[in-house]
């Protein structure tokens, strides 16, 4: 019995140390050694007792050295926020540049809208090119490495493109660069939020803070599909709306040079853990069933999403619907979405309840890609915005959920590479039912109306309503990060994913 005391007593200070840091309470195992050394209450021995004592003491001494850790949040995790936010904003802008404006800038270059139309989808596929180089960024350099990078391939981006339009006659491949180059940027900015959360929020507030970044993309979109319909209301001032958009993207790429690679300490014990290599990262998504699942109904609607706001002007503009009244239905789209995703983000923070709004939004996301195949034959504005308005509504209030959950179902995986595959896998998809949807398009001399989309509507409703099945069987095999469970109540599997369970749901630092 006394070399037992002896040992526990000998516990080394760094022992103890790691023992603090992993999150295991000091205090709580001292007293589990004590009681499983505990005599019967009929045999007393001074000599036990004092080694008590000892023992006792010298935890006591350990507590007043080596304090529980504080962990604490700081107010410039804010300035990284905004300036994550901005660069969303303008590369989805940069994105949709010439998409709200087809037929001008087709008339500007001297070519047709399905030409037009590449510049959206090379962009999306340019995003697939970058990801690997995404990944490995954010892994070796976080966030700050990944806006340095982006704001670089934006800011050459842009000027190649106004260098394209300002030439005599315009050119149309110089420009089809420049959007490369700047499709090659956004995957460093849409997949750095849940990475930057992670790393500067609390469980609180960090699919608010997801939500904040990731949604600021579309929003660009917002922007372009509202603005630039009036910045270029004829082809010869689709030259000047280029370079109003360069100007506003080369000032907005000046802040990232000023972020902090990281907070001074850790904000809670999730941020200060060190993520597997690479390779054992895409190990533990593959392996992941509840990860695909999820991957397989977000790369769908994501390239949904990308698709119908490249094409929604060449959808509704047969129907005699204005080039600015599609504008409106875009920005419906998209603004109605980011108000809902507002209300919902604070309460996924708060409630943690993550599959159970997964799997109702996923349906109404399918519902409404069915309804669209009818909007546009009504020729009345009021069928398409409302429905607009709704799959934004869905589809925004989904996506900083899906990103969130799909970093506590892959703890200890890093966040860069679960939120930057599933975002590859929508742009990718987007690019490809562009391409699809385009191909789907009646001629302009045929159809009724003439040009009219509506067999790629019915693709897109189609390819919506398959994806619904994943999301219906997300958690059935358990939470995925890590716990055996597979419970669908309030919380369920996901409350006991890794980093849930490391952070204590919220209730620590």
């Amino acid at each position: 019995m006394r070399d037992s005391l002896s040992l526990t007593r000998r516990t080394s200070k760094d022992e103890q140390e790691r023992l603090l840091t992993s999150g295991v309470d000091w205090e709580e195992m001292v007293t589990v050694d004590e009681s499983s050394l505990a005599t019967p209450k009929d045999s007393t021995s001074p000599e036990i007792s004092a080694e008590h004592q000892d023992l006792d003491g010298a935890a006591q001494d350990h507590e007043e050295e080596n304090p529980p850790r504080a962990y604490r949040v700081y107010k410039r995790r804010w300035f990284g926020l905004m300036q994550l936010v901005l660069m969303n904003i303008i590369v989805s802008w940069d994105w949709l540049s010439y998409s709200p404006v087809a037929n001008t800038a087709a008339a500007y270059f001297s070519t047709t809208s399905s030409v037009i139309n590449w510049l959206s989808t090379a962009f999306l596929f340019a995003f697939v090119v970058a990801s690997p180089l995404t990944i490995y960024a954010l892994h070796r350099g976080g966030p700050r490495l990944a806006l340095i990078i982006s704001s670089l391939l934006i800011l050459v981006g842009n000027w190649i493109r106004y260098a394209g339009t300002r030439a005599s006659p315009p050119s149309f491949p110089a420009v089809m660069v420049g959007q490369i180059l700047i499709g090659l940027a956004q995957p460093f900015v849409l997949s750095a939020p849940t990475h930057y959360s992670s790393l500067w929020f609390t469980p609180a507030g960090r699919v608010s803070a997801t939500a904040i970044a990731s949604l600021a993309n579309p929003f660009g979109g917002a922007l372009g599909q509202l603005i630039n319909p009036f910045l270029a209301t004829k082809p010869s001032e689709i030259h000047p709306m280029t370079l109003y958009i360069a100007l506003i993207s080369s000032f907005a790429t000046i802040p990232s040079l000023f972020i902090p690679a990281g907070p001074p300490t850790p904000v809670s014990a999730s941020s200060s853990h060190t993520p597997p290599p690479l390779r054992h990262t895409l190990h533990l998504l593959t392996r992941n069933k509840n990860y695909i699942l999820l991957f397989l109904p977000f790369a769908t609607y994501v390239g949904l999403f990308n698709a119908i706001s490249s094409l929604l002007t060449q959808i509704l503009t047969p129907y005699a619907f204005s080039e600015t009244e599609s504008g409106i239905a875009g920005a419906l789209l998209i603004l109605v979405g980011l108000v809902c995703a507002a209300i919902t983000s604070p309460w996924i923070d708060r409630s943690k309840r993550y599959l159970p709004l997964i799997r109702v939004l996923v349906p109404v996301i399918a519902t409404a890609y069915l309804a669209f195949i009818w909007a546009p034959g009504t020729r009345s504005p009021a069928a398409p915005y409302v429905i607009c308005a709704v799959l934004g509504a869905a589809s925004f209030s989904l996506v900083p959920v899906a990103l969130e959950w799909a970093v506590e179902i892959t703890w200890p995986a890093g966040p860069e590479a679960s939120s930057t595959l599933c975002w590859t896998g929508g742009q990718l998809l987007g690019g490809v039912f562009i391409v699809i949807c385009d191909a789907l398009k009646e001629d302009d001399d045929q159809g009724d109306p003439k040009g009219n989309m509506a067999k790629g509507l019915v693709f897109m409703a189609v390819v919506a309503a398959g994806a619904v099945p994943c999301a219906l069987l997300l958690g059935r095999f358990g939470g995925g990060g890590g716990s055996s469970s597979s419970s669908d109540g309030a919380v369920g599997a996901e409350r006991r994913a890794g980093r849930l369970q490391v952070d204590g749901d919220g209730n620590r630092g």
